[in-house]
């Protein structure tokens, strides 16, 4: 019996993308602008702009895994592995328009790197001097957190190379703490 070919992640999200309903490009970069211009009036400190970006990005993760299974269409992953190639190739793609390549594995396979040579939530963005703290994609760690928790996976995500400081390409750094043990609703056994 042959084993089962894993599709092509890269060609899978391209067509996810022609078939999902855009948003203007420059309509949400700017408004996620104005939502971390916000935070930082709202809060005195960076950290805590910092902590609300990656909140409310889990937030919005938690909801967003349930349309990304909806319209793309894969079938679980087979592992963390599998599950980084599908996040880089479709997920980016899908709701970003963009991809990720995946490196820098560590040699047990629990942890690896995102790198973002485009990240469109940093177009027409300069951070001021007084605010070279603020991880402003911050958002985006958030989201995987969170939708990735919502498939039974417990990660810690973290900035490590970011444009808006001089770096090459953006890098998110993606761990994984735990594998979660599946729960089954109350009354629903």
């Amino acid at each position: 019996m042959a084993a089962a070919t894993k599709p092509n992640y890269a060609r899978v999200g391209e067509q996810v993308f022609k078939e999902v309903e855009k948003v203007n490009a420059e309509l949400f970069t700017l408004t996620y602008g104005a939502i971390v211009a916000q935070l930082l009036r709202d809060h005195e400190d960076v950290e805590a702009v910092n902590e609300q970006l990656e909140k409310m990005g889990y937030n919005i993760g938690l909801r967003l895994i349930e349309e990304f299974l909806a319209r793309s269409g894969v079938p679980r992953c087979s592992d963390f592995k599998e599950t980084a190639e599908v996040i880089s190739k479709v997920g980016f793609k899908m709701f970003l328009g963009v991809t990720a390549s995946v490196v820098n594995w560590d040699p047990k396979k629990n942890e690896y790197s995102l790198i973002l040579e485009e990240n469109p939530l940093i177009d027409f963005v300069e951070v001021p001097e007084q605010y070279q703290s603020l991880v402003y994609s911050n958002i985006l760690c958030g989201v995987l957190r969170g939708a990735l928790e919502m498939v039974q996976m417990s990660v810690e995500c973290r900035f490590v190379r970011d444009v808006l400081k001089g770096d090459d390409a953006s890098e998110i750094k993606v761990t994984l703490k735990a594998i979660l043990a599946e729960e089954v609703p109350v009354g629903e056994d």
